[in-house]
């Protein structure tokens, strides 16, 4: 449950070349350091461009976040992005509904964060393959170290039991 189906530095590494090799056709795309700082009103640099690529071959895109109507709406809009706030994401409520308004089936789609205990394991329990991308810059509240200190110890063994067999 815990390990992504590809690991990516950036959600900005997804290109033409990997989406044809894994015949995704949509992207369940959380929003806070996958798109944007997490509490920041603009997109990180690159990801309006990526946007546009993306649109022109064809990828179907949704934002689904764990944060609230106020936070996501202004940047959904300005990235033109259909949304869904409250996500409850790892539960699969906001996935699923997500790669229902895509309506994408679940083998061409992969839902793309930057959190083990959110965005993998949720789209891990829907049944879509998985990207973990890595932040854009390191949150320093405690809270987000605290997070990423155990995603990292999870993520560390997980790999080296894989890398076994």
């Amino acid at each position: 449950m815990f390990k992504p189906t590809f690991w990516l530095k950036s959600v900005l590494d997804i290109d033409r070349t990997f989406l044809q090799e894994n015949r995704i056709k949509g992207l369940i795309l959380d929003l806070d350091n996958t798109l944007s700082m997490h509490d920041s009103p603009a997109a990180e640099m690159g990801v309006y461009e990526w946007l546009t690529e993306m649109r022109s071959l064809g990828i179907k895109m949704v934002v689904v976040s764990n944060n609230t109507n106020k936070r996501v709406t202004p940047i959904a809009g300005e990235l033109g992005l259909e949304f869904i706030a409250f996500g409850c994401k790892p539960l699969p409520l906001g996935i699923y509904k997500g790669a229902k308004l895509l309506g994408i089936s679940r083998r061409n789609l992969a839902v793309v964060g930057d959190q083990i205990f959110t965005d993998i394991i949720g789209g891990n329990y829907c049944g879509i393959r998985t990207i973990l991308v890595e932040p854009f810059h390191m949150e320093d509240k405690w809270t987000f170290r605290l997070k990423r200190k155990i995603e990292s110890v999870v993520f560390k063994r997980d790999f080296e039991r894989l890398n076994r067999l």
